[in-house]
C-alpha cells in the first residue's frame, strides 16, 4: 500500500502576530493530514534566534484525519506556547509520513493578511 507525505517537515519563517481587535483573532497554525491507515506521532521543535530549542510532548493524528493546532494554543503544544511577536523556526517530525502546511493570520490592520504556506519535506 502507498503511503502520501513526508516524515520530516520545516517552516523558516514564524513571527506570531499579535490577537487584534478583529474578530477573526491573528495567529499561526500548523496543519497536519495524516492520508495514511496508520496513527501518526507528531514531535514540533521551535528554533529561536536567541535561546535553545523547545520541543512538544508527543501529538496524535489519528489515521486519515486532519489536525489544525494554533500555535498558541495549549491544547496540543501545553507549556511549550509560542511567545507572541517572536522570530522561530519549526520543525515537525512524523512516526509515519504526513502533508504538513504553515498558516498565518495577521490582522493588526483592516484588510487582513492571511496566507498559507508547503513546508520543505526533508524525508
Amino acid at each position: 500500500m502507498k503511503e502520501y507525505g513526508k516524515k520530516i517537515w520545516f517552516f523558516p519563517d514564524g513571527d506570531r502576530p499579535p490577537f487584534g481587535d478583529s474578530p477573526l483573532k491573528g495567529h499561526e497554525s500548523i496543519v497536519i493530514l495524516n492520508p495514511n491507515k496508520e496513527q501518526a506521532i507528531i514531535k514540533i521543535t521551535f528554533y529561536y534566534e536567541d535561546k535553545d530549542p523547545v520541543t512538544t510532548e508527543e501529538i496524535c493524528v489519528g489515521a486519515e484525519r486532519v489536525c489544525c493546532m494554533k500555535t498558541h494554543e495549549e491544547k496540543y503544544l501545553k507549556d511549550k506556547v509560542q511567545p507572541l511577536e517572536t522570530q522561530y523556526a519549526l520543525k515537525v517530525e512524523s512516526s509515519v509520513p504526513v502533508i504538513v502546511q504553515y498558516g498565518r493570520l495577521d490582522s493588526r490592520q483592516t484588510n487582513l493578511a492571511y496566507y498559507t504556506v508547503m513546508g520543505y519535506a526533508a524525508d
